[in-house]
């Protein structure tokens, strides 16, 4: 990536939409905007789970603003993820339709464990080197995510759904402070985060961080109380609390470094905190500048150089665990990008650049299009698909995985029950490519490609060969016909040219 490229972060949390613009400089990225909307999408959500029409309005009114400032940016130089509110809402999809079209960009609903990844790398890159092991913990509008680490490496991850928004609407639905309410939200946030002691006990851990949200905020208040900046202590949360119960009420609360925004969930969100602290015995925690929008900005960093995206690492693993044959994934990955090259011929360098993005990808569908084998052999494509679909996969948002499972689930068999949109050019010709390739490699040997040519008009696409490779290759040649016949269940179609008379 060039020196002084402009990259964009969008974190859509369940308290607030966040939009962070980095120029990337000799392997840094310095920030040079930074925009913060109380939007409060966590608090939409009604007893069904579904987002409210007014929840789903500020979150689309606040993405149109990020949107004016993101014109002119590239795909590959924004990343919108949204977080716990999002992974929850049933009628996310209404919501993700038009926030797509307003920002401009894509937006990926990140797993737990995923957010808990980039978080680590956010506040992990903006630390000072070091060996020391970390607790690094983010509590968020609905969720907390915690995790160990060690310098840019995240071992242990897990989100936990208990958060400040979520908290202060179930033990705080009035505002009121009581010293009964809490000791109830307390205990029932030590219910939820009890687990976390086997990871997370004292010994597995040198200092313990706090990301973004409600630490921010609770250690932006202690220091204008006149604690030591930058720390949150048991002492001075003891303080802080005392000051709650003494303003009975978040309306009555006036604290010196509050923001507005912050006084209806920090009842929640302290008990939460406190009760982290108590769990894991936290004496010091110290606040971290880094956060989840810096993650993903380094995360969409290691994408576009390739050789440090952590999926690819992702991929190799899960092929290992599941038994793939390696070497016939490297063939058919081999073949299909082959093929998408000739499809997808780049005319300049930002296509180019896009054209190598695809073709990595495809390349993960190759190598594990045969992770189902060790299940079933006769449907192991769907048993690849379900294993995708429902993978601990660090890097990938669930839009990706779950486009990397139809691209297992239909590298072979009927197109027709593929439930996929077939009007994505893209995936189509991705599918097409894996397909064949999948056909030429079948005997398990590097196929003969003298002469094979791939191209398409419109969506018509027309496989070339020489005069005398049916007559070489058979059993290639029937499989082939039959490729053929699969896809005229399809609004797209797929030709022969060079097998001989009466084949289309």
């Amino acid at each position: 990536m060039q020196n002084g490229t402009l990259l964009a972060a969008v974190d859509l949390g369940s308290n607030s939409f966040r939009l962070e613009i980095g120029r990337f400089e000799h392997g840094q990225i310095h920030r040079t905007e930074y925009l913060k909307e109380t939007v409060r999408q966590g608090n939409g959500l009604d007893d069904a789970r579904n987002l409210t029409g007014e929840a789903m309005q500020r979150g689309w009114d606040c993405l149109a603003r990020f949107g004016e400032r993101l014109a002119g940016f590239r795909k590959s130089q924004v990343r919108a993820v949204a977080t716990q509110t999002l992974r929850e809402a049933r009628n996310r999809d209404v919501f993700l339709a038009r926030a797509h079209q307003v920002l401009g960009f894509p937006i990926d609903v990140i797993s737990g464990r995923e957010e808990a990844r980039l978080i680590y790398q956010g506040v992990a890159h903006l630390l000072p080197q070091s060996d020391e092991r970390r607790l690094v913990v983010d509590i968020g509008g609905r969720s907390t995510e915690l995790i160990l680490g060690q310098q840019f490496d995240a071992t242990v991850m897990e989100s936990y759904r208990v958060g400040s928004v979520a908290w202060s609407m179930k033990h705080f639905p009035d505002g009121q402070f009581t010293e009964g309410a809490f000791e109830k939200a307390e205990i029932a946030a030590k219910a939820v985060l009890d687990e976390a002691l086997g990871s997370y006990a004292p010994g597995n851990w040198d200092v313990a961080y706090g990301s973004s949200g409600t630490i921010g905020a609770v250690g932006d208040v202690l220091a204008a109380a006149g604690y030591p900046a930058g720390l949150v202590t048991r002492d001075g949360l003891a303080w802080l609390h005392g000051r709650l119960l003494a303003a009975r009420s978040a309306d009555r609360l006036r604290l010196d470094g509050m923001k507005e925004d912050r006084r209806a969930v920090i009842g929640g969100g302290l008990c939460v905190l406190q009760a982290v602290f108590d769990l894991l015995e936290i004496e010091t925690l110290h606040a971290a500048q880094g956060a989840l929008r810096h993650g993903v900005l380094y995360d969409l960093l290691d994408r576009e150089q390739g050789g440090t995206d952590i999926r690819s690492a992702t991929v190799q693993r899960l092929a290992a665990k599941f038994g793939a044959d390696a070497a016939q994934a490297g063939r058919v990955g081999k073949v299909a990008c082959q093929l998408l090259r000739q499809l997808r011929q780049p005319a300049d360098g930002e296509a180019a650049a896009a054209l190598e993005r695809d073709q990595r990808k495809l390349n993960w569908a190759a190598q594990l299009h045969e992770i189902g084998s060790q299940i079933s052999h006769s449907d192991y494509h769907k048993h690849g698909a379900y294993i995708l679909d429902n993978a601990d996969a660090p890097g990938f948002a669930q839009p990706e995985l779950h486009r990397l499972s139809l691209l297992v689930l239909g590298h072979r068999g009927k197109l027709r029950k593929l439930d996929a949109d077939f009007d994505d050019e893209l995936f189509v010709h991705q599918l097409l490519c894996l397909r064949l390739a999948v056909i030429l490699c079948h005997a398990r040997r590097d196929p003969d490609l003298k002469g094979v040519q791939l191209q398409a008009d419109s969506r018509e696409a027309t496989l070339a060969l020489r005069a005398d490779w049916g007559k070489a290759w058979p059993q290639s040649a029937h499989l082939l016909r039959e490729e053929v016949i699969a896809w005229q269940k399809t609004p797209w179609s797929l030709a022969l040219d060079g097998l001989g008379q009466g084949l289309a």
